[in-house]
């Protein structure tokens, strides 16, 4: 005849273990939600020191392709989402809109090979072109001479230009810098300011028309 106490320990372990793991799901839902909700004050921190009208949207998928660096967000043209948008997050810009439907968007990320993006070093308004590179931690500045003054740990922002982008939002940090004296150009390598693949959330910027003075002859 079995001993009751001896089956009940085994049963008081299961139910043990049981507990243990139900306890750890949960500390790992909150350690979730305080991540979330620290990328959450991040962004709103962004959002007071941005001047452009701004609008918070959450990221629903991205592309499983690894040489097209897409993703959809969860707005449209209904919220008044538009094609070529700027995007970015609480570190820098992520991409932009490149295909708006009624409820949702595809935007493609800055590391992508087909984007470029007009940039100036932000210690001395260099302007320059940063190219994706289908890597997504890392841009290109093909065309800087060999004498352009750049060095390792600069940082590269909006320039303006081209009209997608407003003025001013970080890109990217200069990594590496190679001159080569046979080439007419610099070996000029960035890494984004925003962690590309690891955004969930991210503003789309609304800018207010470039104002053009007009100059009588």
């Amino acid at each position: 005849r079995r001993d009751p106490q001896l089956v009940a320990v085994p049963l008081e372990l299961g139910r043990l273990r049981a507990e243990r793991l139900l306890t750890n799901a949960r500390l790992q839902r909150l350690t979730a939600l305080e991540a979330e909700n620290a990328r959450l004050r991040a962004l709103l921190d962004a959002r007071t020191r941005v001047r452009d009208e701004v609008r918070v949207a959450q990221i629903m998928a991205v592309d499983a392709n690894p040489y097209e660096h897409n993703l959809v967000i969860d707005i449209g043209s209904r919220d008044g989402v538009y094609d070529g948008q700027a995007i970015v997050d609480a570190d820098g810009v992520v991409g932009q809109v490149i295909e708006t439907g009624i409820m949702t968007a595809q935007a493609v990320l800055i590391s992508d090979a087909d984007h470029a993006l007009p940039v100036e070093v932000n210690r001395n308004g260099l302007r320059t072109i940063a190219v994706g590179t289908g890597e997504i931690d890392r841009l290109d500045l093909p065309f800087l001479p060999n004498n352009a003054d750049i060095c390792a740990g600069v940082l590269l922002v909006t320039c303006g230009l081209g009209g997608a982008f407003p003025a001013g939002y970080p890109v990217a940090v200069v990594n590496s810098v190679t001159r080569i004296p046979q080439e007419p150009f610099a070996d000029v390598t960035a890494t984004p300011s925003a962690a590309l693949d690891q955004v969930r959330e991210v503003m789309l910027i609304w800018s207010p028309p470039a104002v053009v003075e007009e100059v009588d002859e």
